[in-house]
């Protein structure tokens, strides 16, 4: 169990970084800083303590489902999407100011997430809450994300 967590660890938050990279200067940007956000946008800090609790999570939500599905192909295609989505967004809308494109990237790491969440949750049970801090900060992020395209 151990090193399917460290593997986890690593493959989650080296995406994280990446996508981080590629974002630019991301939120503390003076375009993102100048654009109209949802007047529910936490404040910058909670990004950062969010996605480290939704990595941690997800990793521990990894390292039990691995070893109990038996479609690794499956899960090994739903994890790259999720990691393609997941990197993508931060350059598509920090970088290149697309929000319109990031919708579109955000709505689908949501719908990727939300079906791995419920496709195995026969297998994991009560562990698939693990998966709930990141499904619901989609939600979140993705209401944010449209709210900027409704608004610039």
């Amino acid at each position: 169990m151990i090193y399917r967590l460290i593997i986890f660890l690593v493959l989650n938050f080296t995406a994280l970084g990446v996508g981080g990279l590629l974002a630019g200067k991301g939120a503390s940007s003076v375009w993102y800083a100048s654009i109209n956000k949802a007047p529910w946008t936490p404040p910058g800090w909670v990004f950062g303590a969010a996605w480290v609790t939704i990595m941690i999570c997800f990793s521990i939500y990894l390292a039990y489902l691995w070893p109990t599905t038996e479609n690794k192909t499956l899960l090994i295609g739903l994890l790259v999407i999720q990691y393609l989505f997941n990197i993508a967004w931060n350059p598509i809308f920090f970088r290149y100011h697309n929000i319109s494109l990031g919708l579109f990237v955000i709505i689908g790491l949501t719908l990727i997430v939300g079906f791995i969440l419920f496709y195995y949750w026969s297998i994991l049970k009560l562990k698939s809450i693990l998966l709930l801090p990141y499904f619901i900060w989609l939600l979140i992020a993705t209401s944010l994300n449209m709210y900027a395209f409704l608004k610039n």
